[in-house]
This record gives structure tokens, C-alpha cells and sequence, in this order.
């Protein structure tokens, strides 16, 4: 079964808790707070596996959760780190934010990896918190949560080589005989369910991936047919062959066929319409492609396009076919990498502490006020409400982070309920009643 389409959860492992222990030793008087930090959660990592072809995995396994990190302890010994989640995927993955549509990574090289939900930091034990003037503190942190989202999966098969056309064309039978792939064949349309590779040897030492795209018709680029879920495939491609039935034994016109296909991958991506192509005018063993060859080569020869008459059945004119390819595709190596359109960047996403110390202020309907934002969301997650020395610094850093100037600005009273992180409390002038 070919999959390439799918939909998971990721959730980095949480932090472990902050220890609040102390130092209780017989010839150590005043031994102080002894509290360990937690570990950090371990992340969820996408790895690039090239013995991998498509996403079946993920058709029967959706949730991936890496393992939380170990709490602190006592005699200020730290928790063990949560270990990694490595997921296989193929080359060719891209992976976009299920809420938005973001493509965050271009998943290509084997062994590529990318960090797809990273772990929480451990909370750090009362040891962290002593000062001079309090030099007992009870007060620690929770692990920070770790990262969570819906990821899509989109596989886009990786060739060098696509090969684009009506069904029944001959792009099967065309893979069959340069490769050692083994494609189904049969003579009625939409014989090729998924996309098919191979090595094509070209016999001076050279070869590349062909990939064979399920048949194309018109309306493809608007979902008729099956091109609507194999075009994407075609991105991957820095060279295309168009296979044309040059028999037109089917009621259908060669040169009419180029065309329509022509139109379609122009229509899904205009840049598919730039990648360079030739045309193999296939079934040449028909007296019937023989007949139409030449008014053929005259229309291609007025727009610059290569035709090489082939028969994919019987072979002739496949190697003059295959040489010409491996050429050009040498000239659009030199020329630099492929362009992978909509591919987006991967690069590494750079978050300033202005980003962080950001906050939004709503009114939920029922007048209770809602603040978010990275900085202060983190802080009240990794609060232990239980602890009062933790209440207590919660709220100084509530205030001079200039929220609760901001709520006060807002129309909030003391009394008013305020949530942050899905902790609801009362805004008051002391202490906020979690």
C-alpha cells in the first residue's frame, strides 16, 4: 500500500519536577536547601531513513510521545534527562503545522533529522533559589511541559527523473524495460495506482531515479482522475519525459494530448511548466504512430522540444532516448541544486526574548480575563501552587512584567478571575488566590 499522506501528534517528554529538600547532616550545621533539579524531557526528532518508500507507518500509529525527564532529589542530586523519540520517515517528506499549513521542514538527505517537538527544561530545586538574605528558601519549580502539535506529512517521491502522461501511454512499460522496476501493466487506463521507481543505467557509466507518475488527464490539477493525488510527486523531478501515445489508436490526438498534459502541470505549479522536458513518442512498432510522427516533430520542432521516436515494447530508440536525458540532466546539475517548489525553508527558527516576554489580553464571556504569551504561560505552568514562596514569586514577576498594570488598565478589579495556563486565580493587591 502506497501512503503518502499523513496526520500525527507529536508531544516532547515534560521536565521533571525541581526537588525541595535540605541539607540534614550531623557534623554540617545549617546545611541549607539540598534540592535537585529535574531532567529535561527528551524531544521528538524526524530522521530521514532511505530504506523507507512511503507513510504506511503512520496509517496505524498517529501519537508520538517522547519520555519526560526524571525528577530531582535530594543531596542536590539532579534527574536523569528523558531519552529522544527518533521517528523514521522517507526521503521526501515535508512537514507542515496541521493548524496553520507552515511547512516547518523539507526532510530530503538521508539521515536528515529535524526536532519536531522539543522536551521541556527540568525545574530547577530550592538549592537554585538562596540568597543571602534568605538562605533557606522552600520553594522550587515544576518541569516545563513539553512542546505538542498536529503535524501533516506530505511524501513527495525523490527523482531525478519523472516520467508524465495520458494513462496508457507507455511510462510503465518505459520503467519496466530501463529498470529493474517491475510496475502492473495492463491495456486499460489507470493501470498505475502509485507511483513507481527505478535505476536507470544509462550504459556509460552514468544513471538516475526515474519515477513513473500515475496517468494524468484533464482536470487533474483539479482532482480528476488520480493526477490530483500524484502531482505533487512530479516537484521532485529536475527533468521530465512526456510520453505520448503516438498511435492515437485510443480516438486521441497526439499532438492534443502534449498539449492537455502540458496545460495541467502549468495549471497545479507554473513553475512544472518551466522544468526542462523532452517528449518520447512512443509505440512506434504501430503503423499508426508512424503515420502521425511527422506532423508531430514539425509542431514540436517549431516550439524547440525534442521528440526521439521510441517504442517502449520493443525497445527502439529507448537508449538515444535515455542518452539525451542523462545529458541534459547533467546540464541542469551543473546549473546548481533543485528547486523544490513550496517546499518552503527549513531553516532554523531564531526566537528573541522579546517574543517571548510578549503577552495578549482578552475577556472571556464570562468576564474572566485570559493572558497568553510564551514567558508568562511557562511561568505559571512551572509554578507549584501548592508552595507559597512559588505563589509569591509568581505574582512579583506578574508585576513587573507590566500584565497586571495592563489588566488594571483593562477595567480589571480586584476579585476579577484571571487564567493563565489554565490556572484561574483572583486578581487582588496581595497575593493571587490560586
Amino acid at each position: 500500500m502506497f501512503v503518502d499522506l499523513a496526520r500525527i501528534y507529536v508531544k516532547g517528554g515534560d521536565g521533571g519536577r525541581g526537588s525541595n529538600a535540605m541539607r540534614r547532616e550531623k557534623f554540617v550545621p545549617e546545611g541549607g536547601p539540598f534540592g535537585g533539579d529535574g531532567g529535561k524531557g527528551g524531544d521528538v526528532v524526524l530522521v530521514v531513513d532511505p530504506g523507507l518508500r512511503t507513510l504506511l507507518d503512520f496509517k496505524y500509529q498517529r501519537h508520538y510521545r517522547a519520555e519526560r525527564g526524571e525528577h530531582g532529589k535530594g543531596k542536590g542530586m539532579h534527574g536523569r534527562d528523558g531519552e529522544d523519540l527518533v521517528v523514521k520517515v522517507p526521503p521526501g517528506t515535508v512537514v507542515r503545522d496541521a493548524e496553520t499549513g507552515e511547512v516547518l521542514f523539507d526532510l530530503v538527505e538521508p539521515g536528515q533529522r529535524a526536532v519536531v517537538a522539543r522536551g521541556g527544561r527540568g525545574g530547577r530545586g530550592n538549592m537554585h533559589f538562596a540568597t543571602p538574605t534568605h538562605r533557606a528558601p522552600t520553594m522550587y519549580e515544576e518541569g516545563e511541559p513539553g512542546e505538542e502539535r498536529w503535524l501533516l506529512l506530505e511524501l513527495k517521491v525523490v527523482a531525478d527523473v519523472g516520467l508524465v502522461g495520458y494513462p496508457n501511454a507507455g511510462k510503465s512499460t518505459l520503467l519496466a524495460h530501463t529498470t529493474a522496476a517491475r510496475p502492473r501493466i495492463a491495456d486499460y487506463p489507470f493501470t498505475t495506482l502509485t507511483p513507481n521507481l527505478g535505476v536507470v543505467e544509462v550504459g556509460d557509466g552514468r544513471s538516475f531515479v526515474m519515477a513513473d507518475i500515475p496517468g494524468l488527464i484533464e482536470g487533474a490539477h483539479a482532482g480528476v482522475g488520480l493526477g490530483h493525488e500524484f502531482l505533487r510527486h512530479v516537484e521532485r523531478t529536475r527533468v521530465l519525459i512526456q510520453v505520448v501515445d503516438g498511435s492515437g489508436i485510443e480516438g486521441r490526438d497526439p499532438l492534443a494530448d502534449y498539449e492537455t498534459i502540458r496545460k495541467e502541470l502549468a495549471l497545479y505549479s507554473p513553475v512544472l511548466a518551466e522544468r526542462p522536458h523532452v517528449v518520447a513518442f512512443n509505440k512506434m512498432d504501430l503503423a499508426e504512430a508512424r503515420a502521425h510522427l511527422p506532423s508531430f516533430e514539425a509542431a514540436m520542432a517549431s516550439r524547440g522540444i525534442r521528440v526521439f521516436p521510441i517504442s517502449a515494447a520493443t525497445g527502439q530508440g529507448v537508449g538515444a532516448l535515455l542518452l539525451a536525458v542523462a545529458d541534459l540532466l547533467d546540464a541542469v546539475r551543473a546549473e546548481g541544486p533543485a528547486v523544490v517548489p513550496d517546499a518552503g525553508e527549513a531553516a532554523e527558527r531564531v526566537f528573541r526574548a522579546a517574543d517571548e516576554a510578549a503577552f495578549t489580553i482578552r475577556r472571556r464571556p464570562d468576564a474572566a480575563w485570559v493572558v497568553k504569551g510564551k514567558a508568562i504561560e511557562r511561568l505559571a505552568a512551572m509554578t507549584p501552587w501548592n508552595n507559597e514562596e512559588a505563589v509569591r514569586r509568581f505574582l512579583r514577576i506578574l508585576r513587573r512584567s507590566g500584565i497586571e498594570a495592563e489588566l488594571r488598565a483593562r477595567g480589571a478589579r480586584d476579585g476579577d478571575t484571571v487564567e493563565i495556563a489554565g490556572v484561574e486565580f483572583e486578581l487582588s493587591g496581595g497575593e493571587p488566590e490560586a
